[in-house]
């Protein structure tokens, strides 16, 4: 009887949030160890089909790095990388949209779909829904003086505007949409974007309650090594420059500070290794990860 007692009060702790979120959006970012391990895929699914149930409107953005990694190895292509962003040129970009958009976006909805869900797959060039033009990066001038050179990186591109037409249409048939992170250009061609760029982008565009980012480490630490539970959006910059973030969490606290400003009201960064840490973050009183707040 105690067990389902425990039961019960954690039903009641998370009745505030249930309250709180109805009718809400919140943005997921999926990918890392969540999208491989299959307990943890199961796990996922079924956390995004209680959101739904319970009131919340979850919208899905994933990546698919090591999907797109392996197809090309198979077909001997090989892939070249600036500044950690892998230059897509156009038979890399062909690889890279048949694996988002056909393999790992469909396996994504068949879970969701497997398990009760009622989930419809998306690339961004479905209803022109993610707008795109190509990105070039800064690279090290040729003197000191001299302005940088800019790095062409192929097709691949940046969020320049969020069609939600589609998203809205969705919302009121109760599908959760499943995104693929395919922008496309003026000019009709398609152009691989980041995901957590592209989930930020989303987020602002549907004045989303929560981004939340799930990524393969426990959330964002201190030069100490001790997890930071709460970050202001007004710190991030001077972190980045006193090192005490660095790596691949630069770009991910930027996008949550980028959707912030948009109008989203927090973001997460959260360990997807966790067994239903979406739960776990929306529901509970302490929550789990980094908090990036306005």
């Amino acid at each position: 009887m105690e067990h389902e007692i425990a039961k019960a009060k954690v039903l009641i702790e998370s009745l505030p949030y249930i309250r709180e979120f109805n009718h809400k959006t919140v943005v997921i970012k999926y990918g890392g160890h969540a999208m491989v391990d299959e307990e943890l895929k199961k796990n996922f699914a079924l956390d995004v089909i209680l959101l739904k149930y319970i009131g919340l409107n979850p919208v899905v953005v994933h990546g698919g790095g090591p999907q797109i990694n392996e197809f090309l190895q198979k077909m001997q292509i090989t892939s070249n990388y600036i500044q950690g962003m892998r230059v897509t040129d156009g038979p890399t970009m062909d690889v890279v949209e048949m694996v988002l958009v056909g393999k790992v976006n469909k396996e994504i909805v068949g879970l969701i779909n497997h398990y009760g869900g009622k989930a419809v797959g998306l690339s961004g060039r479905d209803g022109d829904l993610v707008q795109a033009k190509k990105m070039k990066v800064p690279g090290k001038p040729e003197t000191e003086n001299a302005p940088p050179e800019l790095i062409d990186l192929g097709r691949v591109g940046e969020v320049t505007k969020v069609n939600p037409e589609i998203l809205d249409t969705l919302d009121r048939q109760d599908f959760i949409p499943v995104i693929a992170p395919v922008g496309v250009g003026d000019d009709g061609q398609a152009y691989n974007i980041n995901a957590d760029l592209v989930a930020g982008a989303i987020a602002a565009e549907l004045d989303a309650a929560k981004l939340i980012l799930l990524t393969d480490v426990e959330g964002v630490k201190d030069s100490e090594g001790s997890l930071l539970s709460s970050i202001k959006k007004e710190a991030i910059e001077q972190m980045i420059t006193d090192g005490v973030i660095s790596g691949g969490m630069i770009p991910k606290l930027r996008c949550c500070a980028s959707a912030l400003n948009g109008g989203v009201n927090k973001a997460h960064i959260i360990d997807g290794r966790q067994e239903h840490a979406i739960l776990l973050e929306i529901f509970t009183h302490k929550g789990i990860g980094t908090e990036i707040t306005a």
